[in-house]
């Protein structure tokens, strides 16, 4: 991957770095978008807004039924290549990483309980319709109710952070019933009656995701849209591995687009310190091991996320048969990739513009965007509880409990 600023050339060629590995379709079709995403990345960073020309091509693309199973329409893919995916839009554009990874949530859920005949029809018509999915579940949120009336539901309340819920075909929810306080789930189209999204997130960072409020309004669910129970069984319970293989690999693909764009920079625009005694800004030996250093670190959290990665392949290919072990060890491999990848992110993201130089640092390079989008993602969950997670486990052999982040 190489950024190279209009006008200017490299004294030589410049490697390629972090490219995705092309021979599989769907990945070389990912990099193809990642290139026009990164077209006006910086314009819509600025003005925040809906991407919709970007998830139309998304949509056109078929990347959107990437993990729905063959038989049903998709293309049947592993979890892991949809997160290598995230990791490309990452590179120029946090947001709509952010949003291709989430879009995976309901349809991974429901690809893990293929025995339902709900869940099939869902992925059928997702496939055929390619649809684009939001959601609106935040799990710390109370504040939307469900009462029953007449074999029905009706909704009334709002969601925040509904990532997603702006550029949607069709919406995961979740609510408490306003009697027992028990949580339920539908899958249900986003333009349904009483639903209003707002878009009203304005965010630091990641700034086209879409992450504000959805209002509920006398909303009804039917209750053959209702997503019946799932059995506490550890199949059941690699939600949270999900999510937290979304962000860290939006974290890592920042990076990995960071360092890029700031290597080039640096190459073609940057002027040497007035004291450094050299005539190209590259040739300080202060910038050399600097950029050695970032390298290291983005090479080491890339190689984290792949082994995540693996992990978490590896538990969904067990299906049924997966146990809480195996269901453990994948999440302290998906915790441990999350901690180094937050890590890196932040430091890479704000240490380029150490070694890029004063001029770098104007609002029209839209450098500054990689670390807004990382300094906000990685407030999702504190990394502190991920590390004491895995410190625990190597002190006592202990396995996080599974939970919502965990």
């Amino acid at each position: 991957m190489t950024i190279k600023p209009d006008g200017f050339e490299p004294p030589h060629p410049l490697p390629s770095l972090f490219e995705a590995d092309k021979s599989n379709p769907h990945l070389a079709k990912a990099v193809e978008l990642r290139d026009i995403f990164a077209r006006d990345a910086i314009e819509r960073d600025q003005s925040g807004g809906r991407p919709e020309a970007q998830i139309r091509l998304l949509k056109e693309s078929g990347l959107v039924n990437l993990v729905i199973p063959k038989e049903f329409g998709g293309a049947g893919e592993p979890y892991s290549t949809a997160m290598r995916i995230v990791r490309e839009f990452a590179k120029v554009d946090g947001s709509l990483g952010h949003l291709y990874g989430y879009h995976f949530s309901p349809l991974q859920n429901t690809v893990t309980t293929l025995h339902d005949e709900r869940s099939q029809d869902i992925l059928r018509r997702s496939a055929a319709g390619r649809w684009f999915w939001g959601n609106t579940t935040n799990s710390f949120s109370k504040s939307l109710f469900g009462r029953q009336e007449a074999g029905k539901v009706i909704l009334n309340g709002f969601r925040p952070f509904a990532s997603g819920s702006h550029v949607a075909d069709y919406l995961m929810v979740a609510w408490e019933d306003e009697t027992t306080n028990k949580r339920s789930f539908a899958y249900i189209p986003a333009d349904r009656k009483g639903i209003t999204i707002t878009d009203d997130w304005d965010g630091i960072g990641q700034r086209q995701t879409g992450s504000g409020r959805v209002l509920y309004k006398d909303v009804e669910i039917d209750g053959s849209e209702i997503l019946p129970d799932r059995p506490k069984d550890p199949i059941a319970l690699l939600a949270p591995l999900q999510q937290q293989s979304v962000l860290l690999n939006v974290f890592v693909g920042s990076a990995q687009g960071a360092l890029a764009a700031a290597r080039d920079y640096t190459v073609t625009k940057s002027r040497p310190w007035i004291y450094s005694g050299v005539e190209r800004h590259s040739d300080d030996p202060w910038i050399k091991r600097q950029y050695g250093e970032l390298w290291i670190k983005v090479q080491a959290a890339t190689a984290l996320a792949d082994r995540a990665l693996a992990a978490v392949d590896t538990v969904y290919a067990k299906g049924h048969d997966l146990t809480a072990e195996e269901r453990g060890e994948a999440a302290i491999a998906v915790a441990s990739a999350n901690v180094l990848a937050g890590r890196v992110a932040l430091e890479v993201t704000s240490e380029i513009f150490e070694v890029m130089g004063a001029r770098s640092a104007v609002r029209p390079l839209g450098l500054d965007r990689f670390w807004r989008n990382v300094r906000i993602h990685t407030l999702h969950n504190p990394a502190e509880y991920k590390t004491r997670n895995v410190g625990t486990w190597f002190l006592d052999g202990e396995f996080p409990e599974p939970g919502i982040f965990q």
